[in-house]
């Protein structure tokens, strides 16, 4: 599947692992991205025009590149395929014959007609492991249904609780949000990435497997809250929804977020602060007590963080042992001494031939440390290989 100048380093997590991704969404874009990471080769197979997510935003100014499409794609190939013309599908039958994993998110009413039918996938393919990615999952009442990113994020319970904390206090009139980015995509992903290398582990034993995940039920496991009212039966709302003190703080000069949930962080945060008086209460050595006075107490805290720099509060603080951080711009993370010392971003080259920094991976191997970088494929490169090999 790869030439021999582009295959992975031997000393990667999955290397020796073929993936055959089918992608249109960032769901199914995200989980093959990941097994990219970790070494794995994979292959996209896209459509003569390109996969839509080459067009989505954010677009570079000065390349016009999508940014988005730049870090799920950096480290795949590319290979044109039409599965409804006979040549098509005999070349997407040649990959899958030597795939470990298939990643594909192809509408359920489409299947059958590009010849990935579950069923006939598995018969074709014994040891492949088929991985559905689909916005409300391949069975069920919705299995059919399309749905985007603001659809998911809200029926996956996250929407319902947006926004909440100093921003509900601010803006109280403000409808539900949908949180900036692909969130649900991105869980989607992560859930059928994890869920991909769990059944491939088992093809040795249990053969071929093939594996339906739904990008909203990824999206509502992550939302705890949103299933907590079937336990204990509380209701979370964006109006409550919130640390009963901590959350975000206006300093100085930016602002920050701090969370303070045990008690030598609360410790932490009263010598931060200087040991007020009206911190030293003894009834605030009691959590519940903190938390049913916590309006109050935020209160003090912000009159605090509105006298001191960013900087220099987030320094004490880690020193302290309270957790606490700034928010910064993009450009200050990539730059940022602390990522820089952990190697997260690295660099990788676009299709117009501009380097920019990407992140390597949400995780790190500590044996086997990860190559990060590489490039966005051209449309159809592997295509040209396909020719010279005939």
């Amino acid at each position: 599947m790869q030439s021999k100048n582009d295959s992975p380093a031997a000393d990667q997590p999955l290397a020796g692992c073929r993936v055959v991704e089918r992608s249109r969404s960032v769901a199914a874009a995200y989980a093959g991205r990941l097994l990219a990471a970790m070494g794995a080769e994979v292959v996209m197979l896209e459509p003569q025009q390109g996969s839509p997510l080459r067009q989505a935003p954010p677009l570079l100014e000065d390349s016009g590149d999508s940014a988005l499409f730049a870090y799920l794609a950096v480290g795949k190939r590319s290979l044109v395929c039409n599965p409804h013309t006979g040549a098509g599908q005999a070349l997407m039958q040649q990959y899958l014959s030597q795939a470990d994993i298939l990643i594909d998110d192809t509408p359920l009413d489409e299947r059958a007609a590009v010849g990935l039918d579950p069923e006939e996938v598995a018969e074709r393919h014994p040891s492949l492991v088929h991985v559905s990615v689909l916005p409300f999952g391949a069975s069920g009442p919705k299995a059919h249904w399309r749905g985007e990113e603001v659809n998911l994020l809200h029926a996956g319970g996250e929407g319902y609780l947006l926004p909440n904390g100093l921003s509900n206090e601010l803006f109280p009139d403000r409808p539900p949000l949908k949180i900036h980015g692909h969130f649900a995509g991105y869980q989607g992903g992560s859930s059928a990435a994890m869920c991909a290398l769990a059944a491939w582990w088992a093809v040795p034993l249990q053969g071929g497997q093939y594996v339906d995940v739904s990008v909203q039920d990824a999206t509502l496991s992550v939302g705890a809250f949103a299933l907590q009212r079937l336990g204990d039966g509380s209701l979370e709302h964006r109006t409550t929804r919130r640390f009963r003190y901590g959350g975000v703080f206006e300093t100085l000069d930016g602002y920050l977020e701090l969370l303070t949930l045990e008690d030598r962080q609360w410790r932490g945060l009263v010598e931060l602060m200087g040991r007020p008086a009206w911190a030293l209460d003894e009834a605030l050595s009691d959590p519940l007590e903190r938390s049913r006075r916590g309006d109050v107490l935020n209160q003090h805290i912000r009159e605090w963080m509105a006298r001191h720099p960013v900087e220099e509060i987030v320094a004490h603080a880690q020193e302290l042992g309270v957790p606490a951080a700034r928010y910064r711009t993009p450009a200050e993370v990539v730059g940022g001494e602390h990522e820089t010392a952990r190697g997260l971003f690295a660099p990788a080259t676009l299709e117009s031939g501009r380097e920019v920094d990407v992140l390597v991976a949400p995780f790190q191997f500590r044996c086997s440390p990860l190559g990060g970088g590489g490039r966005v494929p051209m449309l159809g490169e592997m295509n040209d290989e396909e020719e010279v090999a005939a």
